[in-house]
Order: C-alpha cells, then structure tokens, then sequence
C-alpha cells in the first residue's frame, strides 16, 4: 500500500517514478480508467483519508453533530476544518470527540489575533494548518506576503502545529512573467511552510501536478481532492477526468492527507461518499 512504502525510499527512486508517470500533452488529464491493471498495486491507507468540512458548510450550521456522524458512519476518521459554525473551539471539540473524529488539519487566516488562532487549533487538536486564500495585484504584496506567512509558520512551531498554504488556480498565472506560486514557494521557509496542493485548481490553473510534487518535494504533505470535467466544472472525486492514479502513483510516498472536497455540492453527504469511496478503492 501507499503507507507501507519504506522510509528509505530514495530522491533517486522517487525521481524515477515521477518523471516515468509523465506524459505528453494534457498530462494531468486522462480518461477514467487508463491506469496499468498490472502496476495498480498500491492504495490510500483509510488513516490517510479525511474531508474538508466546508463541503458541508450547509449541514453543519444548523446540526453539526447530526452532519459529523453521517461522516463518521460513511468512514471517515479525519476532517479538516474551515472554522466551527457558532460554536467554541472546545465546543467543536466536544462534538468531534463523540463522533470519533479527529480535526487532524485546519484552514486558519494569519492577519488576526494569531495567539487566539494557534490556541484555538491547540484545543481542536489540528497538528497540520493552512492558509487558505490569498490575492494580490503584484509580486511585491506576494513577496510582503510571503514573509507574514514565515512569521506565522514559525509561531505555529512553537505550538506543534505546522502551517501550510492552499491554492487556488490564479497563483499559476503570471504577472508581469512571474508566478506568483513560484514567489510564494521560493520566499517561504521550506523547513516550516508545507503546501496543500488543491488538485482541481492546479489543474484549472494549467499547472501539472506531479510537476510540482517533482519540484517542491518534500513540502508537499496534503492533497485536496476534488475532479475536474471536460469542461471545467468541479465534479466528485472520480467521477471527472483528473488522472488521480497518475499523480498518486508519482507522490503517494509523501502525502501524509487525500482529502475530499467540492466546493459547491449538491448533495453535501452524497459527495462525501462518493469521494470517501473513490479514495477506499482506486489503486495505482
């Protein structure tokens, strides 16, 4: 399985991987179901599957214990929050606990009362932390940007908790020839800021994947998980046509979460088990 991979898994072999499951063209993209039955060996171990709680932002509002154990009942033992819908931190706490879930990760801001934020995450037990969002109009506010995340990343250590960054599809566009994604990762302290990956909006944004697993290993610890149709529009895990196995199958080693997501679900739950499901059983 994905998890059982040795520790002394070499940059060597990694590379080797990597650079075997890229393709020519549109290589993020493939028809559901062109993976090599002999090579689909591997899996995601379930301790390794978790979902972004602002799929379900519409249920949790009004009955977050009711909507946290319809999670837990479809399998999961992970969530990553997107704040706690009215209720304390110890409040929030206390249903995660009776569902038998674990809020392994977080999406925080870093502009407001960070003590707070840091104490808050401390008491929901998240040990990983991202920024969720972040738009500037020049690569000198990235810049600026960059080093407030450092100053925060660095706070977080002091917690346990290590912080991260989240993106979208416009950090892969340039401005003025520069990518912002590139400054982003290159003025962030490597040792301290991981990346959470959104593989929908790499993606969208014209961005490869595996590409970018290859050129910022190991920072590279979470995966946001959501599909992309033919034409663009954000689907199920699974059901679009993102080459999942091929990205897994170069980066699996590394990611510590595959995590569900949709941003805008018609039926919150059902996508939760639909991508539950797909992460369960897609081999690579």
């Amino acid at each position: 399985m994905c998890g059982d991979l040795p520790d002394h898994y070499s940059r060597r072999t990694f590379l080797n991987v990597a650079t075997a499951a890229l393709t020519v063209g549109a290589a993020a993209i493939a028809l559901p179901g062109t993976a090599d039955a002999a090579t689909a060996r591997r899996r995601i171990p379930l301790d390794r599957i978790s979902i972004q709680l602002y799929s379900l932002r519409s249920l949790l509002q009004n009955d977050p214990e009711g909507t946290l154990s319809a999670l837990a009942d479809i399998g999961y033992r992970k969530v990553e929050l997107a704040g706690t819908y009215g209720r304390s931190a110890t409040e929030f706490r206390a249903i995660l606990d009776r569902c038998h879930l674990k809020a392994s990760s977080t999406h925080v801001g870093i502009d407001g009362d960070l003590n707070q934020t840091i104490a808050d995450a401390k008491i929901l037990g998240n040990s990983l932390a991202n920024v969720p969002y972040a738009n500037f109009a020049t690569i000198a506010e990235w810049e600026a940007f960059a080093g407030r995340v450092n100053t925060a990343a660095a706070a977080f250590r002091k917690a346990g908790i290590e912080l991260g960054y989240h993106n979208h599809a416009h950090e892969f566009a340039p401005i003025g020839g520069v990518r912002p994604y590139d400054v982003l990762t290159a003025k962030t302290d490597k040792r301290l800021v991981h990346l959470e990956i959104d593989l929908f909006w790499a993606v969208t944004g014209g961005a490869d994947p595996v590409q970018l697993f290859r050129q910022h290993h190991p920072r590279v610890t979470q995966y946001h998980v959501k599909d992309r149709t033919a034409d663009g529009q954000m689907t199920d895990p699974g059901t679009g046509v993102i080459d999942f196995r091929r990205i897994f199958a170069a980066s699996c080693h590394n990611i510590r979460e595959f995590i569900v997501e949709h941003d805008q679900p018609t039926d919150p739950l059902n996508t939760a088990k639909v991508g539950f499901e797909y992460l369960r059983t897609v081999r690579f």
